[in-house]
């Protein structure tokens, strides 16, 4: 505080004491006029002194205060002219009326005044037709943060580029945990000697290090099938503008030794702890399995997964040692559990019934009751025929069920398989999954993003046909307590022949060894056709799909309905798989309205186009030559531009690659 506001801090209380004094002299004055008179005279001399003093304090307050207003003042001048802090004041046109030095500087103009923003600036145009507060631009190759403020047209610069780099070089420099699996390891090895096993192996190891060198990897093999890479994000992000190539380089090179490795990555990125770093990193790896192997999976913190490869079909590599053990696994939860209900996806096709009706048998033979839930509104033709003639097997039909009945029979130690999906959103009834603890998963898809969360045992095999060729052999390994009817062999027989398209597409030894296993059991192949017959109209629907078909690039199909056609997703399938036998068609994809308001796609291919890549990227999935999708609120011509978007991606990404 300065000196002069102390003494007048301190003049107060006097003022005080004189002003007491005069009343006293006043009341003195009644009684001795004379005293009191000499009293007022002598109080006369420090009065005067204080009011002199008083102006003199006055008027070197004026003065600070006008020293203090002129160094405000030019403080401000200062900060705004030469503090490194760009100012700039725009028009309505967009013109710039006045900038302080520093960001005609940045700017590396003499000045900048008249001047239009769509010549000095660009990127700022849109930020102030947006209305926006802040943002972070890059002009002159350097990043600022610029404040809009829109009532004054005025905007703030502040020079960001040095904490840009600073955010940029700590999130390159995070650490990254990656598992690397040579998927067929073990198959291709086994009947090896020695001598080309130890062969196999240095070649193999030694692309992984050629790789992790030229990269700045540290690559350590921990087991004969496994290695466990460390790098940052920096490096991840340049093996992902590779699509990892390390994928095709090691399958062609190993194709040349008359062996075919594929390797699967899992990828733990976006945090700094190190053990979830692990976590993610094996979780991501199991995801890859999962799909098929030979493929990336990278697995972020917020749950969202990128995939790269997966462009070879998956080789069959399944076990029957694994199909026993999780037969013996699912029937130690069937046994422990009070029911089973049991169900498939949405508009259930002839292999989620099949293997329904499958694990419906498992159940009884381990004397457990087991339902299976039906919405019999959601079923196509084919199904429809095969449920007729369920209907005529009595004790069969009669643990069949819809959705509700099962909310009211479901308890604490009921255990819920669902089949032929793996999707929350795909189930026939979401609802159960909420309410039912115990789940058990077996599908024979390619695992996506979306997941059931906790199950307690889950048997994914996308080297399969079918879950009915799955669920099969779970009946080879089950107590032979209940003879398995001709109709249950049939309807899983179907399954397989659906998802086959008569053992022509996906077929392996293990899919001959259940269907062999099934007509060994009663299976009616002729019942079979009779199940999958069409009626005259869905040919003519099929066939109207396929005459739209146009090529947009070359062995490319696709094929549309118009917007008052309404198709079942059976008759769009069969469009696709028709399309598919065309000379000329490497792929196909037949988009149609399916309800109100829903556009379904089926995408088929041969294996040389990665049909499940592109039915993902509009969130969809599937197989790579077998997948589908569906889309919400939009029209045949918007579904058809973006399909063409996700099929110009995917070519562009194969072409990097």
């Amino acid at each position: 505080m300065p000196a002069f506001l102390e003494k007048r801090s301190i003049r107060y209380p006097f003022y005080g004491l004189i002003g007491v004094t005069v009343v006293v002299l006043i009341v003195l004055s009644l009684y001795n006029w004379i005293l009191s008179a000499a009293g007022l005279l002598l109080m006369f001399f420090p009065i005067y002194y204080m009011f002199v003093i008083d102006h003199r304090q006055r008027v070197e307050m004026e003065e600070y205060i006008t020293t203090l207003s002129y160094r405000v003042k030019r403080v401000g001048e200062e900060a705004l002219l030469g503090m490194p802090i760009g100012i700039m004041l725009i028009n309505d046109e967009y013109n710039i009326e006045w900038t302080n030095p520093f960001l005609a500087s940045c700017f590396d103009e003499d000045t900048l005044v008249g001047r239009s923003l769509y010549d000095v600036a660009d990127p700022l145009v849109p930020l102030i037709k947006q209305e926006v507060e802040t943002e972070v631009i890059t002009l002159y190759d350097r990043k600022f943060r610029v404040i809009h403020k829109r009532e004054e047209r005025l905007l703030y610069f502040f020079d960001v580029t040095e904490q840009t780099e600073i955010e940029k070089m700590y999130h390159e420099e995070r650490i990254v945990i990656a598992t690397i699996f040579l998927d067929n390891y073990d198959d291709l090895t086994q009947g090896m000697d020695d001598q080309m096993r130890g062969s196999i192996n240095n070649l193999v190891t030694s692309i992984l290090n050629k790789w992790a060198t030229d990269n700045g990897i540290f690559l350590k093999r921990i087991s004969s099938e496994r290695f466990m890479a460390v790098f940052n994000e920096g490096i991840l992000h340049m093996l992902e503008k590779g699509k990892f190539a390390i994928l095709d380089e090691v399958r062609e090179m190993t194709s040349n030794q008359n062996v075919s490795f594929t390797l699967s990555i899992g990828v733990g990125t976006g945090v700094s702890s190190l053990p979830e770093l692990g976590v993610l990193a094996q979780s991501s790896l199991d995801l890859a399995l999962g799909r098929g192997g030979d493929q990336v999976a990278i697995k972020l913190p917020n749950g969202k997964v990128k995939f790269f490869g997966g462009k070879t079909n998956p080789i069959e590599k399944r076990t029957r040692v694994r199909a026993r053990v999780i037969s013996h696994a699912l029937k130690d939860l069937i046994t422990a559990s009070d029911k089973v209900i049991i169900m498939g996806h949405k508009n259930p096709d002839m292999d989620s019934i099949g293997s329904s009706i499958g694990i419906y048998k498992v159940a009884q033979m381990n004397r457990k009751e087991a339902y299976i839930v039906v919405n019999t509104q959601e079923i196509d033709n084919a199904v429809k025929r095969l449920m007729a003639e369920i209907r005529q097997q009595e004790q069969l039909f009669a643990h069949f069920i819809g959705p509700d009945e099962a909310l009211e029979i479901a308890t604490d130690k009921t255990l819920l398989v669902v089949v032929d999906t793996h999707k929350p959103s795909l189930v026939m009834e979401e609802r159960l999954l909420n309410k039912i603890d115990h789940v058990v998963v077996i599908d024979h898809h390619r695992r996506g993003e979306d997941f059931i969360e906790g199950p307690l045992l889950v048997y994914m095999e996308p080297y399969a046909s079918s879950t009915s060729e799955l669920v099969t052999e779970f009946l080879e390994y089950q107590p032979k307590r209940a003879k398995i009817e001709m109709i249950e062999a049939t309807a899983l027989l179907a399954g397989i022949i659906v998802d086959t398209k008569s053992f022509t597409l996906r077929t392996g030894s293990r899919t001959f060894d259940a269907a062999s296993y099934l007509r060994a059991h009663g299976a009616d192949t002729v019942l079979v056709q009779k199940f999958l017959k069409e009626d005259v109209d869905t040919y003519i629907k099929r066939s109207k799909l396929i005459e739209s078909v146009t090529f947009y690039r070359e062995g490319v199909a696709i094929a549309k309905g118009t917007e008052d056609d309404l198709n079942d997703q059976v008759i769009i399938a069969q469009a696709a798989d028709t399309l598919l036998s065309m000379d000329g068609v490497l792929a196909s994809f037949v988009i149609s309205k399916r309800g109100e308001g829903v556009i379904g796609i089926s995408a088929r291919s041969l294996g040389n186009i990665n049909v499940q890549v592109i039915m993902e990227s509009l969130k969809g999935g599937g197989h790579l030559t077998n997948a589908a999708t569906q889309l919400a609120g939009l029209s045949i011509e918007e579904t058809e531009a973006q399909l063409k978007a996700a099929i110009d991606d995917y070519f562009e990404g194969v072409k990097k690659e």
